[in-house]
């Protein structure tokens, strides 16, 4: 399917792509203005002001690739849909673990797990290049559109995690946003460059917090050493050194009685409060905490909101602290630096294409197959992940396999071929919000208690079936939609939102029958 080939005639934005030239400018020059290579030519635009996107200015692989990362996100999310949390990253706490079970959680494990959302946080950083080149070839600034965008997404987010699902991932992307405005001007090696460091920099980190969180523990068994030693009987001299070997503690820790230190008496009640329950629960615990989700989620509806608000305040407090930086913040600045260079928009030479897809599957799925060996393994203790350093296989692998689904997308829409699915992603991944808000709105009615009431009763196999047949439904309903309307229902209230005046909805039957001709 030709580049130039946009469907449908409408122009739903799901991220960033916001703001459009109204004149008519070639991909080749767009990515030109992007890279720095060249300077906008202000003489085109009739006046400075953004505006929303264009259906002929379009870049339908981005859309292609949006829709096919959303309907991969939902792979992995059904899980947290129907499951308790631990079930997540251990198939072997829920959903099944055998034959066909199996299978889709290793197929999840190679192709989906972290890859889709990697693509997704990219095209998020990419939207904002989109936005900022277009409205600099009219000599237009796009920071008030862009931060109300963002304001309203924080928002949206914010109803749709404490209100509908807790595996929002909206918020996070808001609040990255927030900072991502000031990279916009950098060149792309930079803006890679920046994002890779960012990313690795989780390396010290989490090797930092591993050594704290030991040194917590350590003082924790110091404590309890103490309290030991200080309530066993006194010892009698004719027990020698042997009988004192059995009763007193390490030869780190205090003399019987001590009184521990009030720093280490801190770090003890942190330990066994707060940390212990996360790294090394104990098999009474872990059943506790599953015992108390299941009823939860099997239960009405203003439990599971009071469940969940505590949570999520914590989460996002700790993704703006700590994953503006490491989670979202490097892969949406990698996502910059390559639309600059062209990689989204399917610009670059097919040689360039196949080799992301070789170094990309050839490097990342063989460690994503050893992670899963590893995991298996391991019995996907998070000890192993957290302490042993299990976490980095996947956390830096799925980037890797994201980078080749990325070339073998971008190839596919160069080549034309499967022209009737790519059309379907495309319209999919224009109404991305709007569908994702969909997963969240369906699946929770089907598992929790107020809704069919499936939690914790579904495996792996027939959620598998469950995704297949959202998939579907998707990519046949969002093409229809969008051939009678312009956005999708979530795309239109953001914009209208963003530009404080309903935007218009429905498309002429004119407009729609010559799309392309409108933009001439």
């Amino acid at each position: 399917m030709p580049l130039d080939v946009r469907p449908g005639g409408s122009e739903p934005e799901p991220t960033l792509l916001d703001t459009e030239p109204t004149s008519t400018v070639s991909a080749e020059e767009q990515a030109a203005v992007m890279a720095g290579a060249v300077e906008p030519d202000a003489s085109a635009v009739e006046k400075p002001r953004a505006l929303p996107v264009t259906a002929a200015e379009r870049y339908f692989a981005v859309d292609a690739l949006r829709g096919f990362a959303l309907l991969g996100i939902l792979a992995m999310n059904i899980v947290l849909f129907a499951w308790p949390e631990a079930a997540y990253g251990n198939p072997l706490r829920g959903g099944g673990f055998e034959g066909t079970d199996r299978a889709v959680w290793f197929v999840n494990h190679l192709v989906f797990e972290a890859k889709m959302m990697t693509i997704f946080s990219m095209l998020f950083g990419a939207g904002l290049v989109l936005m900022d080149g277009r409205a600099a070839r009219r000599g237009a600034s796009i920071r008030g559109v862009y931060y109300r965008r963002i304001l309203w997404l924080l928002l949206f987010g914010m109803i749709h995690a404490y209100l509908i699902w807790e595996g929002d991932i909206l918020v996070m992307y808001a609040e990255t946003g927030l900072f991502l405005y000031f990279f916009r001007n950098m060149k792309p090696r930079t803006l890679i460059i920046t994002g890779v460091v960012g990313l690795f920099l989780f390396v010290p980190v989490m090797i930092g917090m591993v050594a704290g969180i030991n040194n917590i523990r350590a003082a924790a068994e110091r404590v309890e050493a103490q309290a030991t030693a200080a309530q066993a009987p006194a010892i009698s001299d004719r027990g020698g050194e042997a009988a004192r070997a059995a009763t007193e503690p390490a030869a780190d820790t205090k003399k019987a009685g001590e009184k521990p230190k009030t720093w280490d008496q801190w770090k003890h009640d942190l330990w066994k409060k707060h940390i212990q329950e996360f790294v090394e629960p104990t098999p009474e615990k872990r059943r506790e905490k599953w015992d108390k989700e299941m009823a939860t989620y099997r239960g009405g509806y203003l439990g599971i909101v009071k469940k969940r608000a505590p949570e999520m305040f914590g989460g996002h407090i700790l993704h703006l602290i700590f994953g503006v930086v490491f989670f979202t913040g490097g892969r949406m600045l990698i996502g910059m630096g390559l639309m600059k260079l062209g990689v989204f928009s399917a610009s670059r030479s097919r040689q360039f294409y196949l080799a992301m897809m070789l170094l990309g599957y050839g490097i990342g799925i063989p460690l994503m197959v050893f992670d899963a060996r590893q995991l298996i393994a391991h019995e996907f203790s998070p000890r192993y992940e957290f302490f042993e350093g299990g976490m980095f296989y996947n956390a830096f692998g799925s980037i890797i396999v994201a980078l080749g689904h990325v070339g073998a997308m971008m190839r596919i829409v160069q080549s034309g071929a499967l022209g009737w699915l790519i059309r379907r992603l495309a319209a999919v991944g224009r109404m991305a919000l709007s569908n994702y808000l969909t997963h969240s709105i369906v699946f929770t009615t089907l598992f929790y208690g107020y809704g069919f009431g499936l939690y914790g009763t579904i495996n792996r196999t027939g959620l598998a079936a469950m995704v297949l047949a959202m998939w579907t439904f998707q990519l046949i309903v969002s093409p229809i939609w969008l051939r009678h309307f312009r956005f999708g229902p979530a795309e239109w209230l953001w914009r209208s939102l963003t530009y404080w005046q309903p935007q218009p909805m429905r498309i002429e039957p004119a407009q729609s029958q010559a799309p392309a001709a409108s933009a001439a």
